[in-house]
């Protein structure tokens, strides 16, 4: 054994001096704090129920640690600790010597090979320049020392005084001397210690009283506050004990004799501690029971911790954990225990010591990994529900930073967030699948990692956007006194866009290894929160203001980042990202805003359409107005138009084009109803030609003649009055009115093309709009009012010229031209008149418009020419001779026309006189041959029918040389004795009305 007693080698040595332990009241340095510590963490082991301090636990720890590894030479005192060893292999051993006698397993040399196998299996640096504990500079007093035993080792990690070490192990001596060939475990240590040692082994009374009293709560937790077997209430010995200890805890008792009260006491505690837990053994069971045991173990287990050190553990943790282990068969620990106890260990120190160490967190969530294999072997209810305490701890701590990261991580320790991620998951993941009864009981496939993720994201962020919400108001506030201050929510807007891309960037990566859609969870997250906000303000909203359409923008910018931050997020996912794209329902922000266009166009051609009838009514259509000759109404209606759309161009909105049809279909509208209103209550071409009068055969010689043609002449005249009376009182449909009327719907129809090319420039100018928008020019166009100007025009163009043919002029028309004898009743009254109104339409209607109602006035004339002749009544008569004076008028009315060639062209006066130049030649045809022809025609017309009785044919207005109705009427007015004869024999036309 020569090789236990020796120094280590030179070239293995560590440290450099071991100075004095320090007193046991001393305390620990202040650990290192920052916004992540370990003040809302307690150890889920278990409290106990004594009155026993961390100070006392370490203490009681110690004496088992060095109970269970000591043994003598010549008085061994066995353990059984190497049956249940673990399989860590001991490294080949030092040389070193010892101070005293001690057993081989505590002064097994301390070895220094290249790693610790633990360490390397933990993952855990072994970097050689930390110092080794117990290590401090050198004073220049003498050589350097260090710890080179196991034992030496574990007294320096425990903070325990050489006195109190050497008092130990002599006690131990002394157990040792009256057990021999008896395992550790068969004696109760506390109790035995309390028989060896005397008032006289410690420096004073004080010490040995606090020592006593230590060992007697050691005594009441391990066998009456958590016993391994539970205590029956009738138990004599646990009442005895009971009084024995808060007797000797009021009074301090002499243990150090095998005197009665010292018999009392052992009798009581041996008659708990040996009570069976089940087992086999003949162990006593007084350090074995939950949670006691448990305390103990932590403590041995935080001696692994380099006490200079704390974020390390030491470089022998192999040689002090196998002997560690051995305290196993006392406290009754098994390896599931073991690494549930080691797991907690690390995390909490990696915690306590500020999270600086991220080895240390690994190798927990490493050693997480056996618990999750012990914890899907047993059912124990013990061991789950210590399991249970101790992953709730962890998770409770990791979520209390996972829940709000954006909170708990910065560019200064996102490093650790992986770890505390993958530490956190692995709690969760056997929590639910080897824990929860429910879990097992229905046996759920379920993703327990990305469910904590997809959890932990959307929180997060929610708390986040709380924040920036918080945020922007508090910016709102702060800068309403400054000129067109940025409403809360596209500050908001703005804020949470560089929160999605600062999530894509620095937390998506590191949670996308749980959640293969971290990125599209977080913008969904962010998604619905601003989606909270910006309906609700949408809902709110009545009109179209500078802040609303700046919000509404902002909104309709947000969601189109956070969508395409979640389509590029799930390009490699099974459905393409579409759940997370479901989780997204569009915010309608344009739709909103066109929602909002389309109040404000309704609004302004609301307002137009009631300008348009106010100021219709009050219109008086005045030639003098302007130069023009057109309706100031309209000149102020296109203005209106003008600024409605120069206002919409205006509008701060994204969609002008999509919105223009909106407009211009309104406006079209408007300008539309303004071109109705204009024409209405003009009457038609049809209301002022008068009724043609029943058909009559002429009175031939009759004295009588002239006084008829005068009643007829008063019964035509009162009947055509009747059919315009309405307009006659009213000055407003005047001729010079009705030519500002089409003069003005001819200007508006020219303003079509004006409007159109300035939308085609507002457009240019709009920063939304695209090559199709120029190219589809139907939505630029006014499609209802350019046709409404052209058949207004068209209506009040007849109406003009009939009008004046028929009620202007009827005097010299209806009531006189042929009236009596043709050859003293000529065209040439009419002529004059009728020129007279082709001066006053010259002079008044647009160069444009003229022709187009000189030529109405011509076909009204004509067609006024040819009722003369073929309706006017009894009151007319011709005969063959009068067909020259007729030819002759006709003519000078083509004349007045054509005018030398400044008037109308030719081919036009021709192409608008054929009808009456082909009916004119009937006049001259005999009678008999029209009678013959009429007949042939009639024939033609009704067929065999017609042999019998020749039909009265009707009058469809459509004169024709070849029209039954026309010849039947030449023949009507035809002075000629045989007509009359036809006329009575075939119809029995009467003479007069």
């Amino acid at each position: 054994m020569a090789h236990l007693f020796r120094d280590l080698s030179l070239g293995h040595s560590k440290r450099e001096s071991t100075p004095p332990p320090p007193p046991l009241q001393t305390k620990p340095p202040p650990m290192p704090t920052n916004k992540l510590t370990s003040t809302d963490l307690q150890s889920p082991l278990g409290q106990l129920a004594s009155q026993l301090t961390d100070s006392d636990l370490r203490l009681t720890a110690y004496d088992v640690f060095l109970a269970v590894c000591r043994t003598s030479a010549s008085k061994p005192l066995s353990t059984s600790a190497s049956s249940i060893s673990d399989s860590s292999s001991q490294n080949s051993p030092g040389q070193n010597h010892n101070h005293s006698p001690s057993s081989p397993a505590l002064q097994r040399s301390l070895t220094s090979a290249a790693a610790s196998k633990m360490k390397k299996a933990l993952g855990l640096k072994s970097p050689g320049s930390k110092k080794s504990p117990g290590s401090a500079p050198s004073s220049g007093q003498g050589k350097s020392k260090r710890p080179t035993t196991v034992g030496e080792l574990m007294r320096i990690q425990m903070r325990v005084p050489e006195s109190v070490d050497a008092r130990v192990r002599r006690a131990l001596l002394r157990i040792g001397g009256g057990l021999v060939g008896r395992r550790i475990e068969s004696v109760v240590l506390p109790l035995e210690l309390l028989q060896q040692l005397k008032q006289s082994d410690f420096s004073d009374q004080q010490e040995y009283d606090a020592w006593q009293k230590r060992n007697l709560r050691v005594l009441e937790a391990g066998l009456l506050l958590h016993p391994r077997v539970p205590l029956d209430k009738s138990n004599n010995a646990s009442q005895r004990l009971r009084q024995i200890i808060h007797a000797a805890l009021d009074r301090p008792i002499e243990t150090g004799k095998n005197n009665e009260s010292m018999q009392v006491l052992r009798s009581a505690v041996m008659s708990l501690a040996s009570r069976s837990d089940g087992s086999l053994s003949d162990s006593c069971h007084w350090a074995d029971g939950i949670p006691l045991n448990l305390r103990l173990y932590e403590m041995l287990l935080e001696m692994c911790f380099d006490i200079n050190d704390e974020t390390s553990i030491v470089e022998e943790v192999d040689e002090l954990m196998e002997q560690i282990k051995k305290t196993w068969v006392i406290l009754g620990i098994n390896q599931m225990l073991h690494n549930l106890c080691f797991a907690w260990v690390l995390f909490h120190h990696f915690v306590s010591t500020g999270q600086v160490e991220m080895d240390l967190l690994y190798a927990a969530d490493g050693q997480l990994a056996e618990v999750a294999k012990d914890a899907k072997t047993t059912r124990d209810p013990e061991y789950s529900k210590i399991l249970s305490s101790t992953l709730s701890s962890i998770l409770g701590w990791a979520e209390k930073r996972l829940l709000a990261y954006h909170d708990t991580f910065d560019s200064g320790n996102v490093y650790t967030m992986q770890g505390i991620v993958s530490l956190g998951v692995s709690a969760a993941k056997i929590l639910v699948e080897d824990v929860s009864t429910e879990y097992r009981r229905k046996r759920k496939e379920v993703d327990v990692a990305r469910n904590r993720i997809d959890t932990y994201i959307r929180s997060s962020l929610r708390t986040a956007f709380a924040q920036r919400m918080e945020k922007a108001d508090s910016s709102r506030r702060a800068s309403k006194n400054q000129p067109n201050p940025l409403p809360v929510l596209a500050i908001l807007a703005k804020d949470v866009g560089e929160l999605a891309v600062h999530e894509k960037q620095v937390f998506s990566p590191i949670l996308k290894g749980w959640h293969p859609l971290a990125a599209g969870v977080a913008v969904a997250t962010l998604h619905s929160c601003y989606a909270n906000e910006i309906k609700q303000f949408i809902s709110g909203i009545t009109e179209l203001t500078p802040d609303a359409v700046q919000v509404l923008r902002a909104a309709d910018k947000l969601e189109k980042d956070l969508v395409q931050i979640a389509v590029e997020d799930a390009v490699d996912s099974d459905d393409g990202g579409k759940a997370i794209i479901r989780e997204m329902p569009p915010y309608e922000a344009e739709t909103a805003i066109a929602n909002l266009v389309k109040g404000w166009i309704k609004t302004r051609l609301d307002r137009l359409k009631e300008w348009v009838d106010r100021n219709l009514q009050q219109e008086v259509w005045n030639p003098q107005a302007n130069q023009e000759g057109f309706a100031l109404s309209a000149v102020e209606t296109l203005r209106i138009i003008d600024e409605t759309l120069d206002a919409f161009f205006q509008l701060p909105i994204p969609a002008h084009p999509a919105l223009l049809p909106d407009v211009i279909v309104g406006l079209d509208k408007c300008l539309q109803y303004y071109v109705i209103k204009a024409k209405s209550g003009c009457a038609s071409r049809n209301a002022y030609i008068p009724t043609m009068p029943a058909l009559t055969r002429c009175e031939i010689g009759s004295k009588f003649q002239g006084v008829w043609k005068k009643k007829e002449k008063s019964q035509n005249t009162q009947k055509r009055n009747s059919q315009v009376a309405t307009m006659n009182g009213d000055k407003s449909f005047g001729i010079p009115q009705l030519c500002v009327r089409i003069n003005t719907l001819h200007h508006i129809r020219s303003e079509m093309d004006v409007l159109e090319k300035r939308i085609v420039t507002h457009l240019r100018n709009c920063e939304s709009a695209h090559l199709e928008d120029f190219s589809n020019g139907l939505s630029k166009r006014f499609e209802l009012t350019p046709a409404a100007c052209v058949e207004g025009v068209q209506q009040l163009s007849e109406a003009v010229a009939y009008k004046i043919v028929f009620h202007d002029l009827s005097h010299v028309l209806w009531d006189g031209l042929y009236v009596g004898e043709p050859s003293s009743s000529r065209i040439d009254p009419l002529l004059q008149e009728l020129e007279q109104n082709l001066l006053v339409i010259s002079e008044t209607v647009h160069d444009r418009v003229r022709t187009r109602i000189i030529t109405d006035i011509m076909k009204a004339s004509c067609d006024g020419f040819l009722l003369v002749l073929l309706a006017g009544g009894p009151s007319r008569a011709f005969s063959r001779q009068d067909s020259q004076i007729i030819e002759d008028d006709f003519k000078a009315l083509k004349d007045l026309f054509w005018a030398n060639g400044d008037g109308l062209p030719a081919d036009l006066i021709d192409k608008f006189s054929a009808t009456v130049r082909d009916v004119l030649p009937l006049f001259r045809t005999d009678t008999e041959s029209l009678i013959e022809r009429f007949k042939r025609m009639t024939l033609e017309a009704y067929g065999s029918s017609a042999r019998s009785r020749l039909p009265l044919p009707p009058t469809s207005g459509q004169w024709n040389p070849t029209e039954p109705n026309t010849l039947l009427r030449v023949l009507c007015y035809r002075n000629d004795e045989a007509a009359s004869r036809f006329l009575k024999k075939t119809y029995n036309l009467p003479k007069k009305l």
